[in-house]
């Protein structure tokens, strides 16, 4: 005679299937789900004040645009004139200018201090090393000051006066240790026997270099500069230090919050996170396509 087993996820219990509880039920969903619902939990976190930032750009204020105005309706009035506020265009093509700068020299040299200290031995490596971390660990506040007590006592007798340059001079040195840091890792995570196999086609040291290296390193590079951008565009304590009478963005932003942030600074500051967040999106897509399928 054939019996039959009982089904999976159940058990005999005096002749009869067992099945578990409802609240055992839920408790096995919720602990399933946990981290799902901790993930959205700090994205709503995180998103908060971008949410501010983009219905308050649509406020219909007065005079101070903190406290949304209960009589006035939504208004695209500041979409369309996002220079309506006077100097804010001004301080955001600085920023631009700062940035861009800033990132182009701090890429170029953490890059090839990032080789240095990957690819090559030399007297002194484990104290470079170390050293590079020290403007990242150090407080703001505090390479602030020090930046700006080195500009007024050594560099005033150069004729170097504090605004552009200085705050230029300031974001290259501060953003070099995080470009290094990245495309460092970068490094390390290559794989030799892909420049080994190179040379054993008879690849010379530059076009192994060319061909080979550089397009691996290349996305780090990238990713680099853009978080030197990032750094650059929004630093505020360092840049209030070294500026002199040079505004940029952050710095504008906080003066005007003493009489009310204007609405095209947050439209402003909105039109910069979709922009980074339409990078992010697209350096995805790229990677995923350039992805080999199996």
């Amino acid at each position: 005679m054939s019996t039959i087993a009982p089904q999976s996820g159940s058990r005999s219990h005096g002749g009869a299937a067992y099945r578990p509880s409802t609240w055992r039920r839920v408790q096995s969903w919720i602990a399933g789900h946990v981290v799902m619902f901790s993930a959205l939990l700090v994205l709503v976190y995180l998103f908060i004040p971008v949410a501010y930032t983009f219905v308050f750009s649509f406020n219909n204020y007065r005079k101070s645009n903190i406290v949304w105005n209960p009589q006035g309706s939504p208004t695209l009035k500041h979409w369309k004139d996002p220079c309506g506020a006077p100097g804010v265009c001004d301080a955001l093509v600085t920023s631009l200018e700062i940035g861009a700068i800033a990132t182009l020299v701090a890429t170029i040299l953490g890059t090839m201090l990032a080789f240095a200290l990957v690819r090559h031995q030399f007297r002194g490596k484990a104290a470079s090393n170390l050293l590079v971390f020290i403007p990242m660990a150090t407080p703001e506040i505090v390479l602030g000051a020090s930046l700006l007590t080195l500009f007024v006592q050594g560099f005033s007798r150069f004729g170097l006066r504090l605004g552009f340059w200085t705050i230029v001079i300031a974001h290259i040195m501060f953003c070099i240790s995080f470009v290094v840091v990245t495309v460092k890792a970068r490094l390390q995570s290559l794989d030799p026997r892909l420049e080994e196999a190179a040379q054993d086609l008879y690849a010379g040291p530059g076009s192994t270099f060319w061909k080979v290296t550089f397009p691996l390193v290349l996305p780090g590079i990238v990713g680099a500069a853009l978080l030197a951008f990032s750094l650059s565009f929004d630093d505020f304590i360092i840049t209030n230090f070294v500026s002199g009478n040079e505004t940029t963005f952050p710095k504008f932003v906080y003066v005007s919050y003493l009489r009310g942030i204007p609405a095209q600074a947050n439209v402003i500051g909105f039109s910069m996170f979709v922009l980074a967040l339409l990078l992010v999106i697209a350096g995805t897509l790229v990677n995923n396509i350039r992805k080999p399928k199996v």
